[in-house]
């Protein structure tokens, strides 16, 4: 009895050491997270039209191939973010991702009370600065207190027909990812 519960302690020990093991060491396998992989192939503080999935091209994992998607990066370092588009009467929906890929923000066009689409992402001591002197036309602005300073924001639109992915595109063209000035 007490050569196996030694056997046993022994299994249970080794068993605890590989797993911590694995846990500490699995980040240095992992791929490179989606706010490097999007910086090689998307400018900041733009909104870029990424590829369209399809077998052997992904632009980034898991993107839903019956979707157009553009993806805009950016920084709070020099000032608040302002995301503004006017997506068409298809269904579309953003998200708004911090620096680990972790999804901080999202809205569709089903929830939107309001179009255009007009979030200012910001963090707690820019929003209080724009709170005591708040820009004209600017009630409708979702405004989303940001605990980082980097981040991105991903559209994705549903091509319904062969002539809606040229809608698209012009849409995706026309947003805009700005850092937000109060002179404006």
């Amino acid at each position: 009895m007490i050569r196996f519960a030694l056997w046993l302690l022994g299994g249970l020990v080794l068993g605890g050491i590989i797993h911590i093991t694995t846990v500490l060491g699995l980040p240095l396998f992992a791929p490179e997270p989606a706010f490097v992989r999007i910086g090689a192939f998307a400018l900041d503080g733009r909104f870029t039209a990424l590829p369209r999935s399809a077998p052997g091209v992904h632009a980034l994992p898991l993107l839903d191939p019956a979707m157009e998607h553009a993806v805009c990066r950016f920084s709070l370092a020099g000032g608040p973010v302002r995301i503004k588009a006017e997506m068409p009467d298809l269904y579309w929906s953003i998200a708004i991702f911090n620096r680990d890929g972790l999804n901080a923000y999202s809205l569709s066009d089903r929830a939107a009370d309001q179009k255009p689409i007009d979030i200012l992402v910001a963090t707690a001591g820019q929003i209080a600065e724009i709170r005591e002197n708040p820009p004209d036309n600017f009630d409708n602005v979702v405004i989303i207190d940001w605990t980082g300073t980097d981040g991105f924001a991903l559209i994705r639109a549903l091509v319904q027909t062969p002539g809606s992915e040229k809608i698209i595109r012009d849409a995706f063209s026309a947003a805009s990812c700005d850092v937000f000035h109060l002179a404006q």
